[in-house]
């Protein structure tokens, strides 16, 4: 008896995981509100570490929009984004001394500043993430 039950119970269990609810589908639709920030790809660039052997330092970034055509634009314009902030971070790290930490207030100064000459205007939040020296 275990073992007829034990097929047709697993069946139910399937069929119930997978079977949307019943309330689905009906009334109104949401409306997704539009994406106010997005996140680069992390971003590399060499240093010199304490001992005088070369590093990697790592900084996650994203921008912030809250105007829809901004954030439009801001996310179209994601691959010059990517090549300011790349250039600025390897012109930081470049001048680091050497096993200094990075001074994340300074690097986000200078990366607010590119966002806003890449998009041609003020508006944009530049967000910095995690930041590793390697």
């Amino acid at each position: 008896m275990r073992r007829a039950l034990l097929p047709i119970l697993s069946l139910l269990a399937a069929v119930s995981l997978a079977a949307p609810p019943a309330f689905a589908g009906h009334g109104k639709e949401e409306k997704k509100a539009p994406a106010t920030y997005f996140a680069l790809q992390p971003l590399t660039a060499t240093t010199i570490r304490r001992d005088g052997r070369r590093g990697v330092m790592t900084l996650e970034i994203g921008v912030e929009a809250l105007d829809p055509k901004l954030m439009d634009y801001a996310q179209k314009s994601e691959p010059r984004l990517r090549a300011a902030f790349a250039q600025t971070l390897m012109t930081y790290t470049a001048g680091m001394p050497r096993g200094a930490p990075p001074d994340l207030t300074y690097l986000g100064g200078k990366m607010q500043d590119a966002a806003d000459k890449v998009l041609g205007r003020k508006g944009s939040k530049v967000l910095l993430g995690s930041a590793m020296v390697n």
